[in-house]
């Protein structure tokens, strides 16, 4: 499979524009990419969904010894983290352990590493699942993704699987009654013989609406950064983004461009 694959359970820590000093989280397989969306532009690659691969995800109780580790190394050097950041392989809640892992992050970030922000950078799919909802009500940074606010575009940019439906992921961010942060990645190409762009004064009217009603602490803004699986995407311009970013300020909203 191509794409960048993170080969560890825990890596890091990397020094993120918007996060600082990061240690990272891969609940998932260190080699082969496991969500239940298939992004075109993901740079994980894409996602196999044939039948018969062997997906085989960290145990909580080594994930819990990893980590006390880990943050026990890193106390008092300059390395000691700003965030501990789920992310990874594909998308972290599907893990069955989710929420039992983040309470157990949550005691460690206490005992080693008590600056630290437990964040995470999810595609809002499992919202639906009560106790994956709490557990992401208990981190101080939930980034969550939205790519579209249109059906047509949500399924030709994310490809999920059946039954994630774009108003299922709507209900779900507006559950979290502000507490969060949304992440949307805008392109615009052509896949499948489609044209795909989620840049148009449609789209974007339709997206400034649901964030309008979802109403989060701020928004995080995006272009393609590596390579993608789908290739004919294009890249936008910076002056684009920051167009975007100053249409959702004029709704009282915060915006940052990365």
């Amino acid at each position: 499979m191509s794409g960048f694959l993170f080969d560890e359970l825990i890596f890091g820590p990397v020094h993120s524009r918007r996060l600082g000093v990061s240690l990272g989280i891969n609940l998932l397989p260190i080699d082969n990419k496991y969500c239940n969306f298939n992004c075109i532009y993901c740079e994980c690659g894409w996602t196999d969904r044939s039948k018969g691969v062997k997906i085989i995800l960290p145990k909580r109780d080594n994930f819990k010894t990893k980590l006390e580790t880990k943050l026990k190394e890193l106390q008092g050097t300059v390395n000691e983290p700003d965030a501990i950041t789920f992310a990874g392989n594909g998308e972290p809640t599907i893990h069955p352990k989710f929420a039992e892992i983040i309470d157990d992050t949550i005691e460690a970030r206490n005992k080693y590493a008590p600056k630290a922000a437990i964040s995470i950078l999810s595609n809002a799919s499992m919202l639906h699942k009560p106790s994956v909802t709490t557990a992401l009500k208990k981190v101080d940074k939930n980034i969550l993704k939205l790519d579209s606010a249109i059906e047509s575009t949500y399924k030709a940019i994310n490809q999920a699987q059946s039954g994630i439906t774009l108003n299922k992921i709507i209900d779900g961010l507006l559950s979290f009654e502000g507490k969060l942060i949304i992440q949307t990645l805008f392109f615009r190409g052509e896949y499948d013989g489609k044209i795909v762009d989620n840049t148009t004064e449609t789209e974007v009217d339709a997206w400034l609406d649901v964030i309008e009603k979802v109403k989060p602490e701020y928004v995080m803004l995006y272009p393609i950064d590596r390579g993608t699986p789908a290739k004919n995407l294009e890249k936008i311009s910076e002056s684009e983004l920051n167009e975007i970013a100053s249409r959702v300020e004029a709704r009282g909203i915060s915006a940052k461009v990365y």
